[in-house]
């Protein structure tokens, strides 16, 4: 298997910079590609932008040694990596949400000039059905001089694939390297040169499968695991509405052989799972309504969540608190424990709407943050705990809210932190 020699990571995100970093760690020389020129910077003085365990050493080590640089503008190279956005454009009536592939686009089209015959474009984002072969569409369209899988199959100039990324935040590093990577090309030649490619550093079997079987793989497991999110969350308001521990329910039932059943949350947030299984909805509206209802669930959950804060302030208030005397402190803003991430976050979105009508004086608990959003510009940051307050809300399990003792005051958890801990049977 020949090695190459250069490799283009288009996107220096949470997945687009870990790759490009192990790719160079391989002995790869890297050009990662970024719009954003304090990324591009950040990156080429060795250090990272994003939190991401030992990410920062291979990044230092692989730009120390000259395998890894990044850039504004695309330079050519061998292979290229799409890694960018996938957001999705909300419909009219806030009811479809429709998947947005304008920065899939714009990064086609800015590696268009410097591709050449025997080039390999993958792209790495998670894209609904189809958008690989959109993507060779926009780059044909580019470069009516090169010869595309879509019109000359196996002996076209440039191979296409999609490989979706499929990493755990917070274990990317070893993800990458230890997973099953899924193998979607254009045509079975497309598919050998990307094996040929990811076998650089993926010790997991490498399946071969069609650009869309690919493509719809991904958002199949998104959708999974947001379906089995959504009966945990739904279990909390029944068992809310009954009266029923929700902690020790599950613990009991999880005791069948068969069951196995998650554990409710404030939401759900990231930019996969919240997002993807729209991407299944939008492509068969008619069809996906389970996936439909398990999202809608999962959306409505924070509201449910910022509904019983303010439920709670009440009854502090009615004890004879004036409430711009209420101190509320609210535990963890990212979408998960341990990450500095905070895209879709239903953290976020709660502690926003609590702070747009609270009068009082709002802590906000995040230690994985250096600065809050500027929407919380008027709340207090704190990095640790204990803390002093009327009202705790805790939305995130980060590994110091499962281990602090029970706070003082009335305690809201949303993601089991402290109450799972404290209340579920041996």
């Amino acid at each position: 298997m020949e090695k190459h020699k250069s490799i283009s990571v288009v996107g220096l995100g949470y997945i687009g910079l870990p790759t490009a970093a192990v790719f160079a760690s391989r002995g790869i020389k890297v050009i990662g590609v970024d719009v954003s020129r304090h990324v591009v910077d950040t990156i080429n003085s060795g250090a990272i932008h994003i939190i991401e365990p030992d990410l920062d050493m291979v990044v230092r080590a692989a730009v120390s040694q000259g395998m890894l640089r990044a850039s504004l503008t695309p330079e050519p190279a061998e292979a290229f990596l799409i890694a960018v956005p996938t957001p999705f454009l909300e419909g009219e009536n806030g009811d479809l949400h429709e998947p947005d592939l304008r920065y899939i686009k714009a990064a086609s089209e800015s590696i268009a000039s410097v591709l050449k015959s025997g080039d390999l474009v993958i792209l790495e984002s998670t894209s609904p059905v189809g958008a690989t072969e959109l993507m060779a569409e926009w780059l044909a369209e580019r470069r009516p001089d090169l010869t595309f899988p879509q019109t000359h199959g196996e002996e076209s100039d440039i191979r296409i694939a999609h490989c979706p990324e499929r990493v755990l935040p917070g274990q990317v590093l070893r993800e990458l390297v230890q997973n099953d990577r899924i193998i979607g090309g254009m045509t079975p030649r497309c598919s050998r040169h990307a094996i040929e490619l990811y076998r650089t550093f993926v010790d997991g079997d490498c399946v071969v499968t069609d650009a869309r079987t690919a493509e719809l793989c991904k958002l199949t497991e998104n959708s999974f695991r947001d379906v089995n999110i959504a009966f945990a969350n739904e279990l909390s308001l029944i068992c809310e509405r009954l009266g029923v521990n929700v902690w020790e329910l599950i613990h009991l039932a999880n005791k069948h052989p068969r069951v196995n059943v998650l554990q409710p949350g404030p939401g759900v947030g990231g930019h996969c799972i919240a997002v993807d299984p729209w991407f299944i909805v939008s492509s068969a509206p008619e069809t996906a309504r389970l996936i439909h209802t398990a999202r809608e669930v999962n959306d409505g959950k924070p509201r449910w969540v910022v509904k019983h804060v303010f439920d709670a302030l009440e009854e502090i208030v009615a004890t004879g608190v004036g409430e711009e005397d209420v101190v509320i402190a609210c535990y963890g803003l990212t979408f998960k424990p341990d990450i500095d991430d905070l895209r879709e976050s239903p953290a976020l979105q709660i502690v926003t709407a609590v702070a747009e009508r609270f009068q009082g004086t709002l802590k906000i608990v995040e230690p994985n943050v250096d600065v809050l959003p500027e929407v919380l510009s008027n709340a207090v940051h704190v990095d640790g705990e204990p803390v002093d307050a009327h009202l705790h809300v805790i939305l995130v399990g980060h590994r110091g809210f499962r281990t602090m003792p029970r706070p003082n005051g009335k305690v809201l958890d949303f993601c089991g932190a402290v109450e799972n801990r404290l209340k579920r049977p041996s």
